[in-house]
């Protein structure tokens, strides 16, 4: 019978600049009686990533440019965020009401550049991480060192979506899987030739862990086991960006 377990990692405690969060996700797993396996897919919110990086901003200490004053008018939004998502983007893709949606530096086409103020505290800001395949490698690596298995990790956050209400997680960093799983040019069961089956493998398991990880109930790391990935070393999500050339919507 083929069979999904989704297993919250609980206990992390409160992450702070300078943590090694693959150590602590071993340390609460073992106190949980939780053994890690090779076969494992770790999910790992980005707001802990980026708090053991150094990722967070105090809104008080930016100072707004006029351009950024300009759009806070506009959309309604603190200026000091509105710098904040302007130093992370490389350009405005639309904007109206009080959405901004951004291409990142990382190439992410989202709200906000991923910036988020939620869960860190009253005046702060979360931005992503810098590089987080690069995130995801150091965390594998961290609890290889520690326990010797080194499941994939994903990094996750949660983005909206143009085509319909409502944010759903989905993968920005990546190590030790495929982010897609490629069926073109097999059959179905009619004998059919897929032609179209690319799956975002990487961004259904993050999705699937938010399910346990919640927005409020303090479970930043989850375990999917007995999902079949096809691994990967090096792992990366830029396998999942649509190039702008293919975009129909941009």
């Amino acid at each position: 019978m083929k069979r999904i377990e989704i297993i919250g990692v609980e206990g992390m405690g409160e992450v702070r600049t300078g943590d090694c969060v693959g150590e602590l996700i071993c340390a609460a797993c073992a106190r949980q009686g939780i053994e890690l396996t090779d076969e494992d897919v770790l999910v790992v919110a980005q707001k802990i990533v980026s708090k053991a990086e150094g990722r967070i901003v105090s809104l008080k200490d930016i100072r707004p440019s006029e351009r950024a004053r300009e759009l806070g008018r506009e959309l309604d939004k603190d200026p000091a965020l509105v710098e904040v998502i302007l130093g992370e983007s490389q350009r405005i893709v639309r904007k109206g009401g009080r959405a901004l949606i951004v291409e990142t530096h990382h190439g992410f086409i989202s709200a906000n550049a991923g910036v988020d103020c939620s869960n860190v505290g009253m005046g702060q800001a979360a931005l992503l991480p810098k590089d987080a395949d690069a995130s995801a490698r150091t965390i594998r690596a961290e609890i290889r060192q520690r326990n010797g298995k080194a499941p994939a990790v994903i990094i996750s956050d949660s983005f909206g979506r143009p085509w319909r209400v409502g944010t759903v997680d989905v993968a920005v960093g990546i190590a030790g899987m495929k982010s897609i799983k490629d069926e073109r040019g097999t059959k179905d069961g009619y004998g059919y030739e897929l032609r179209a089956a690319v799956t975002a493998i990487a961004d259904e398991i993050a999705a699937a862990a938010e399910l346990v990880m919640g927005k409020k109930d303090g479970v930043p790391v989850v375990i999917v086991r007995g999902c079949q990935t096809e691994k990967k070393e090096e792992g990366s999500v830029k396998e999942l960006l649509r190039p702008a050339a293919e975009d129909l919507f941009r």
